[in-house]
């Protein structure tokens, strides 16, 4: 087992005197709202980080803050509905993914917003920039759209006679920057892609489906909150079709899928608590800085491998933070 840590720079921040951090100070115990877009069934891998996040800035869920968690259960419409209820409460910090952010920021100016994307926050309408936020919301950003041609640089790797690789996509404004990064490099690498989108159960079954009907050789499944809720769905279609893939979760390769590469997703919810207390404490969102996380992960299963009868080259697993054998 091999692991390195990645270590790049956190943007510092700064105290200052502002509403946003009256509004979270005035209340004794206050109540962080996570929301998110998707299915609840995950709740407890996002909010474990998140929880660690606000205990390490002093912060202990059900002594001096309490988190609650609402699910728009992948019924995005809801989420208007669930923002608007958590401002006529109101709450003292809301976070959340992208999509569910986007529908917090439509629903206050006041309360301050933390968000965690694998996009470009300010091409989602987010923030202004990442160095200056502006309004009240900040958050973490671990861009893990723009690591799609390095997955697909591995996964071609893993398997180089893969005439064409399939790719699954959520529509959504995490994956659109993903899906241009990942094919401007099939084009450079002069790989054939075939890109399907999913939006439900029904999408992935029908799209693996059509990828053993064009002969697929493999599969690169995209980033964000829809592949994460539905990991195991995916992984037991790759196995039940002998498609390597490659995931942006380590939580995936767990299951069972071939490889994954991308930032350590329980860190970046882990930062986002981080933010939701230095917000408690006083700080102005409006001057916090979008963060990065600092650890990227590469993992390989070699259990999977060997079933689908794949020789990992040693240069590969030299590089891999861990291995599960």
């Amino acid at each position: 087992m091999r692991r390195r840590d990645f270590v790049g720079g956190i943007f510092g921040s700064v105290v200052t005197s502002h509403p946003f951090a009256a509004r979270a100070q005035q209340v004794a115990m206050p109540v962080v709202a996570f929301l998110h877009s998707q299915l609840p069934d995950t709740n407890a891998d996002r909010l474990r980080p998140f929880r660690r996040g606000l205990q390490d800035t002093g912060y202990v869920d059900g002594q001096n803050v309490k988190v609650e968690y609402y699910s728009a259960e992948g019924r995005p419409d809801r989420l208007r509905t669930l923002a608007a209820d958590l401002v006529r409460r109101p709450v003292a910090v809301i976070a959340g993914n992208t999509v569910a952010m986007l529908a917090a920021k439509t629903a206050t100016m006041t309360i301050p917003i933390v968000f965690y994307t694998g996009g470009d926050p300010v091409e989602a309408g987010l923030v202004a920039s990442l160095n200056r936020p502006g309004g009240n919301v900040t958050g973490v950003s671990f861009f893990g759209s723009v690591l799609g041609a390095k997955r697909l640089e591995l996964l071609r790797q893993l398997v180089p006679k893969a005439a064409t690789i399939a790719m699954l996509a959520n529509p959504s404004p995490d994956a659109e920057e993903e899906l241009r990064d990942v094919q401007a490099a099939a084009q450079a690498m002069g790989q054939q892609l075939i890109i399907l989108n999913a939006s439900d159960e029904r999408d992935i079954e029908t799209a693996f489906a059509t990828f053993a009907q064009r002969g697929a050789g493999a599969l690169f499944a995209g980033s964000g909150a829809f592949m994460v809720n539905h990991r195991e769905r995916l992984v037991a279609l790759a196995a039940r079709h002998a498609l390597p893939a490659s995931y942006a979760q380590r939580e995936s390769v767990q299951a069972g899928g071939l490889m994954s590469y991308g930032p350590s997703f329980p860190e970046a919810l882990r930062q986002v608590g981080v933010y939701a207390g230095r917000i408690l404490k006083g700080e102005s969102p409006t001057q916090m800085p979008v963060t990065r996380p600092t650890k990227f992960e590469f993992m390989i299963n070699l259990r999977t491998a060997k079933t689908l009868g794949l020789e990992i080259p040693p240069t590969l697993l030299a590089l891999a933070d861990e291995v599960i054998e």
